[in-house]
């Protein structure tokens, strides 16, 4: 007794295999949502995931259809929030104080007579190097 495996059988195969990853895919993402969302209770969180739970396809194309803008309107918030966290980092990790910055701040510390004209000379040499 042979087992045949033909080439439409790996190709059957192959899409059986694709949809079950899709499927799981489908079910944490409205997981994540569900538990990421703000705006329903606990119950319902709960009836979402018993729903999505036990009936995986009807639970996650339900949810689709009855939350389909609410999903993509967090999605952009998050990616917007996520945005701005990144544009904070840089802005303060970022030295904006070029080399004029350095000797006319250095020039106000001398006229205001809290450094030396050496001291002034040193910061501006150090400025001009960098």
């Amino acid at each position: 007794m042979t087992l045949a495996f033909s080439f439409w059988d790996a190709i059957w195969t192959v899409i059986v295999i694709f949809a079950w990853v899709v499927l799981f895919w489908m079910i944490i993402t409205v997981l994540a949502d569900v538990f990421r969302r703000h705006d329903i209770g606990g119950g319902r969180k709960a009836v979402w995931c018993i729903f999505v739970i036990f009936l995986p396809l009807i639970g996650v194309l339900s949810y689709l259809i009855v939350n389909s803008q609410g999903i993509a309107e967090r999605n952009m918030r998050g990616i917007q929030q996520q945005q701005a966290q990144m544009d904070a980092y840089v802005r303060s990790v970022a030295s904006t104080t070029g080399p004029a910055d350095q000797i006319a701040r250095a020039k106000e510390l001398l006229d205001s007579g809290a450094i030396s004209q050496a001291e002034y000379e040193q910061i501006k040499q150090k400025a001009l190097a960098a």
